[in-house]
């Protein structure tokens, strides 16, 4: 589909708008509405139906409820007597429109939009109660024009209601024109790669076939709209694309449910339905040649774990270590190797009983590397591991050679259970410093059956305890192995590059998952987590005196919780932003809405500040409570409209936060903006 640029879209989109202001030749006609009631007398305690109706010029329509595009469905804002509840629009099947942005869902003709009305028990017989309603609406041909017209209708109250024969046809048309309700239809709805996926069961097969499926989100395209509507038996499959950016190419917030009506003969509603995650599938059979190859990469890649810089110099030093205790006597040196690797495979075996365990509560996918970074904690801790491992690779502070160490004192002094624990603490040693080795054989055996799991993660072991027992049994040949010496420093470093890139990565997908405008916070909380680090290498160190060492400590442990405070992901927010339109701003002033503003931009320091001071939970709700529309303007790009809107308001520089009220002057608040701020403006409205 064919975009224009946003400049121009929005100039044309206000033309209209701008059009509507004069009768000139040409101007659109008018639109009016009428409210009906379906009874001539309520009572107490009653429910009966109004109707809205449109009358709309020929040639013109209104819309739906998602009306496909950036347009406004029709609204009512009601004015009722103590007591009184009216209930939602009852939404008639819309024509699915082909547009130049798209699918639009409209009504052509002269609508009725039906609301149920329930009366308080309390109300007496013989009163005269009046219903009134503000409307607001849009229809579009060429162009577009906004309706707004207020409605009134007077009820006598009685001891029983009464229908009015005068509307019944109106009403008996008017639910014609509405869906019909599924009855006990199994209705679910799953994501499936960057489709929706909606499962309609019926029980029974349907006397005609579903044409089409029209969402009442913006965010789901219609089936009709690059989708596809497939059955087998009685189960009806609905593949909907998911839509990212309106027309004005403002990104789309992904809802977590939708509703929308299943078109065709019989027009059936299917009711909200929340998107689960993809269903399980069971693992594919592999063929033994398919294993084999799998089994012989994990070995390898075990097999690489010797190879990391934190391994890799303490391999002829455990050797010597079982030659020396054991009298260089070669069946017992064999033996303490055996040993060794068996304390490799216990560690491993704990590793992956670990994660098996987890595989069976929350399901293999739970624990594969693509579902679990949609959970930003399980990002933030892996970036910040990432980065640790990185500064420490790179020299800034020592882990791991100490670890190795303790294997060797304990392997001198307890026999056996040395050589035991050295392997488990290789393991550990490794583990840490191999994690791109570590992910890859984690995404090949994460899915496999339970024999086939842990056999993967026993090779993987093998392959890593293998050089420690071919040079036990061989102890001549650590006269091949390349002797340390500064290139393993430099080593050591480079690959800490690798590091420090797998945690920018991971810092991309967190700003994903806790919207770029908070990542600020994060980047602040992994520099001083960072520096952290630094302090603790440069400071914390035994030929230090007792003062510094404490010193160091305590700065160690304030700049990492601070810095893992900054870092954590921001608590969900109920404050919802429109992208900014002038637009946008003239259709909320016509139904009196209150509008607040803040125009922003990514690289604006203060605006970011504010953003994280502001908006608190007290703000949040008042602003809900007074029917607040908040709408962000982001001139992070140039933009034109923005910057003349700007000028309007005697601005030049943001951040600038205004709020809209009907019949009163812009308020223009604070630049460095505060929550009293907000909530002693809000409160005036």
């Amino acid at each position: 589909m064919h975009r224009l640029p946003v400049s121009v879209l929005t100039f044309l989109l206000a033309l209209p708008a701008a059009w509507a202001q004069f009768d000139l030749p040409g101007a659109a006609p008018a639109t009016t509405a009428e409210l009906a009631a379906e009874v001539k007398t309520i009572a107490a305690g009653s429910t009966f139906s109004v109707a809205l109706q449109l009358h709309q010029p020929a040639g013109w329509h209104s819309y739906y409820q998602n009306s496909g595009g950036i347009e406004l469905p029709p609204a009512l804002k009601w004015t009722l007597p103590q007591g009184f509840v009216a209930g939602p629009i009852q939404w008639p099947v819309p024509e699915v429109k082909d547009g130049f942005f798209g699918k639009s869902y409209v009504y052509s003709g002269n609508p009725v939009l039906l609301i149920d009305i329930t009366a308080p028990a309390t109300l007496a017989a013989g009163a005269t109660v009046t219903l009134s309603a503000d409307a607001t609406w849009q229809i579009c041909a060429e162009q577009c024009l906004n309706g707004r017209q207020t409605l009134t209708l007077k009820l006598p109250v009685a001891v029983t209601m009464e229908k009015d024969s005068a509307t019944a046809e109106l009403f008996a048309k008017a639910r014609a024109s509405q869906p019909a309700k599924p009855d006990k239809w199994k209705i679910s709805a799953h994501t499936e790669g960057t489709e929706v996926v909606l499962s309609v069961d019926p029980g029974k097969a349907l006397e005609n076939d579903p044409a089409d499926f029209i969402p009442d989100q913006p965010f789901l395209h219609a089936a009709s709209d690059g989708g596809s509507i497939q059955h087998d038996g009685n189960l009806w499959l609905v593949r909907l694309k998911r839509a990212t950016k309106d027309a004005l190419e403002q990104p789309i917030p992904q809802g977590k449910s939708f509703a929308g009506i299943l078109t065709g003969p019989r027009p059936v509603i299917i009711p909200q339905t929340v998107i689960a995650a993809p269903p399980e599938t069971p693992a594919a059979s592999l063929t033994l040649l398919s294993y084999l190859k799998i089994l012989g990469s994990l070995f390898l890649g075990g097999l690489i774990l010797n190879l990391m810089p934190c391994v890799f110099p303490v391999i002829g030093l455990k050797i010597m270590g079982f030659v020396k205790q054991a009298g260089e006597d070669r069946k017992k040196v064999a033996m303490h190797g055996l040993v060794f690797s068996f304390g490799v495979l216990v560690s491993f075996g704990v590793i992956s009983g670990i994660l098996f365990i987890v595989r069976a509560v929350y399901g293999a996918k739970s624990i594969g590397w693509g579902y679990q970074l949609q959970d930003p904690w399980v990002v933030l801790s892996l970036l910040v591991l990432m980065l640790l491992l990185a500064l420490n690779m790179f020299g800034v502070f020592e882990l791991g050679t100490s670890a190795t160490s303790i294997g060797g004192s304990l392997q001198t002094k307890q026999g056996f259970s040395g050589s035991f624990f050295s392997g488990v603490l290789a393991t550990v040693v490794a583990t840490p410093c191999s994690g791109p080795f570590l992910a890859g054989a984690l995404a090949l055996a994460i899915t496999l059956p339970a024999f086939q799991f842990f056999l993967a993660f026993a090779v993987m072991a093998a392959g890593l305890s293998l050089p420690y027992l071919v040079l036990s049994i061989f102890p001549n040949l650590l006269d091949y192995l390349p002797r340390p010496g500064a290139w393993m420093e430099s080593l050591k470093q480079a690959m800490s590059f690798l590091l420090f890139a797998t945690a920018g990565y991971l810092l991309w997908i967190y700003a994903g998952l806790i919207e770029l405008e908070h990542v600020l916070a994060p980047i602040f909380g992994l520099s001083a987590i960072a520096a952290a680090a630094w302090i603790h290498g440069r400071w914390n160190l035994p030929h230090r005196t007792r003062k510094v060492r404490r010193a160091a400590l305590a700065l160690t442990l304030l700049f990492a919780a601070g810095g893992a405070y900054l870092a954590k992901p921001p608590p969900p927010t109920a404050l919802k932003w429109e992208p900014w339109s002038a637009a946008r701003v003239d259709s909320l002033i016509e139904t009196n809405t209150p509008i607040y503003i803040d125009f922003t931009a990514q690289w604006c320091a203060t605006c970011q500040f504010n953003k994280a001071r502001a908006y608190t939970p007290a703000v949040i709700a008042l602003m809900a409570k007074k029917g607040v529309v908040t709408l962000r303007a982001d001139k992070t790009k140039p933009n034109p409209q923005i910057e003349e809107a700007l000028q309007k308001l005697g601005r030049t520089a943001i951040p600038v936060n205004v709020l809209l009220a009907p019949g009163k002057d812009p308020v223009i608040l604070p630049s460095v903006l505060s929550p009293d701020d907000l909530l002693d403006a809000l409160r005036k409205l």
